[in-house]
């Protein structure tokens, strides 16, 4: 068994690609319009399936929020630099929405290095720095 992909309801479709291709470096790998049922699906990731598992966002034609809840936890994306990403995302913040919520630094009680942000829908994702992340992707 593989996590294949992750699926994140979205109020902007195009605003929310933006934001993952431009501010976290995805590339967009597939997009389905489904006129009749009414919603639009677009897939990006770092690569594809089987070797890479993706995020699915869907827009649902007409709604353009959610209500996010409490039992929603975080995506996580291994990264070179979590201080380098968080001034990527502060620096498009104002074309492309989102947000750095919490600054890169270790974890209490470690040394390992994370950093928040949201996506323009609000959805939290843990930026966890790993040198190795980049030379993974090439692979």
């Amino acid at each position: 068994m593989r996590l294949l992909h992750t699926m994140l309801r979205v109020g902007d479709l195009q605003r929310s690609i933006d934001f993952y291709t431009q501010a976290l470096g995805m590339t967009l790998l597939r997009t389905t319009d489904r006129p009749e049922q009414q919603y639009t699906l677009a897939f990006l990731g770092y690569g594809r399936n089987p070797e890479h598992a993706e995020i699915e966002l869907t827009y649902n034609y007409g709604v353009n929020q959610y209500e996010l809840g409490t039992a929603y936890g975080h995506i996580a994306i291994g990264v070179d630099n979590a201080a380098e990403v968080c001034e990527a995302v502060r620096a498009r913040t104002a074309t492309l929405g989102g947000a750095v919520t919490r600054e890169a630094g270790p974890i209490k009680g470690g040394t390992t290095v994370i950093a928040f942000i949201t996506d323009p829908d609000g959805y939290k994702v843990e930026l966890i720095e790993r040198p190795d992340a980049a030379s993974e992707l090439k692979n």
